[in-house]
């Protein structure tokens, strides 16, 4: 199959990667001449494990090719996938289309026989109407179906994902167009991955239905972990209680700083809006938006608190910028709100991340120290934040850390440490929903 790929970035090099690996002819298409530079020479401009490797082994065996050509290469192909962006709109929090539109208005010229144009961008329902109304318009003489193929790939396991997914969800509206899809992933045939084949306009909300739940199971274990604090509970044992549970499941169950990243906020966001324009609000996701906003600006103040009351003139080290590990992305990122949250209060903030220093750079606020690595991030600090659970914060030397530091405190966000071992060890310990606070117990007699 010769497949076309609409932008470069995350999706659409993954995806195009991938897509090589399995034998077809790809080529990535992006407007930034210097990104395609880059990557003609080996360079990936994001951090995904495994990436590097894919990428140049399928370009040295000429599967895989970059260009900023789109023309020539939708001319030939059999499918044409769009991987654009598309960011919240400033203004009103409506998915912006503009990228998906003017890629559709340009293949729409070099279109030769029939293509299936897939949307691989995550895009509001009745969006790929908008496609296709567009390539009616400009061409009318064309040949052509246009395919919702949304993508459900994790930051930091991407390629495991695309090479062994859960399902793929393919929504068409004629059979021409799945049977050309159907061989776009033959080769996962073998893995038996579940296709899903649905009506364009139920893939589109798939997507988004998926992402809102997941969001949602986060947010309601962070407010399960709030509750625990107050009452003396362990939210991790209650996680392991719900999750044992299948019709519940255990994953995204896992207490923290809040969701983050580039798909969670601008899809709950944009499926918000959709629903508000059609007459039925999603109450359930609007509160998780809220409460998710909240609760990055809420761990900034548990630092306060745990720091006695104010961080002025004090130094605060921060253990992970990125929303996750295992990626370079600081999308709406807890650390984001975290940070600011204790500069208002009058902290010092030096800051560490294995991959995501130089994105971190660019939007954290001015005046953070930029650390070279975990020990020099704690040296002279007051108190130390886990934000992200990055594998090499799970093994610090906490002797060496303490002594590194100008008072033991330590807050876990990602509660990857057991209290008892950092309490032993002199530090003053401070988790998410776990342990007994010290009025508990009066708390509980009198509720008795």
């Amino acid at each position: 199959m010769k497949i076309v790929m609409i932008g470069s970035g995350y999706v659409g090099l993954v995806s195009g990667a991938c897509f090589a690996d399995f034998g077809h002819d790809v080529v990535c298409v992006d407007k930034q001449e210097s990104k395609i530079v880059a990557l003609k020479r080996g360079e990936i401009p994001i951090f995904e494990p495994g990436l590097t490797d894919l990428v140049r082994s399928n370009a040295a065996a000429g599967r895989l090719s970059f260009t900023t050509d789109l023309a020539g290469p939708v001319g030939q192909a059999d499918a044409v996938f769009i991987a654009v962006g598309t960011p919240s709109r400033r203004g009103d929090g409506f998915a912006d289309l503009s990228y998906v539109y003017a890629a559709t208005r340009e293949i729409a010229q070099a279109l030769s026989g029939y293509t299936v144009i897939v949307t691989k961008s995550t895009v509001p329902v009745g969006t790929g109407d908008e496609v296709e109304r567009i390539i009616r318009e400009l061409r009318p003489d064309a040949e052509f179906a246009v395919v919702s193929n949304p993508e459900f790939l994790r930051e930091g396991a991407a390629i495991e994902d695309f090479k062994r997914p859960d399902r793929i969800v393919i929504g068409a509206e004629e059979e021409r167009a799945r049977t050309i899809m159907a061989d776009v992933y033959r080769p996962l045939y073998l893995n038996s991955a579940p296709i899903l084949n649905t009506s364009r306009r139920t893939a589109e909300l798939t997507k988004y239905a998926a992402n809102a739940f997941l969001a949602t199971k986060i947010t309601f274990i962070n407010e399960m972990a709030d509750l625990c604090e107050q009452v003396g509970a362990n939210v991790q044992d209650v996680a392991r209680g719900m999750g044992l549970d299948n019709r519940i499941g255990n994953k995204f169950l896992h207490a923290g700083p809040g969701y983050g990243g580039s798909c969670f906020p601008k899809d709950t966001l944009a499926l918000i809006k959709t629903a508000q324009d059609h007459g039925t609000p999603a109450r359930i996701v609007e509160t998780v938006a809220a409460v998710n906003d909240q609760r990055k600006r809420a761990m900034g103040r548990k630092v306060v608190a745990a720091c006695g009351g104010s961080v002025r003139g004090k130094t605060v080290a921060v253990l992970g910028l990125t929303f996750k590990p295992n990626t370079d992305d600081m999308r709406d990122a807890p650390s984001l709100a975290i940070v600011q949250a204790l500069q208002d209060g009058g902290a010092a903030i030096r800051a560490y991340d294995p991959e995501g220093m130089e994105q971190a750079k660019a939007v954290l606020p001015a005046g953070v120290t930029y650390c070279a690595d975990a020990y020099d991030c704690v040296a002279q600090a007051d108190a130390a934040v886990i934000v992200t659970e990055w594998n090499i914060f799970r093994a610090l030397d906490l002797d060496r850390v303490k002594s590194l530091m100008a008072a033991p405190v330590l807050l876990d966000l990602r509660n990857i440490y057991r209290p008892e071992q950092l309490r032993a060890k002199g530090f003053t310990y401070v988790d998410v929903g776990r342990g007994l606070p010290p009025d508990a117990p009066a708390k509980a007699i009198n509720a008795a």
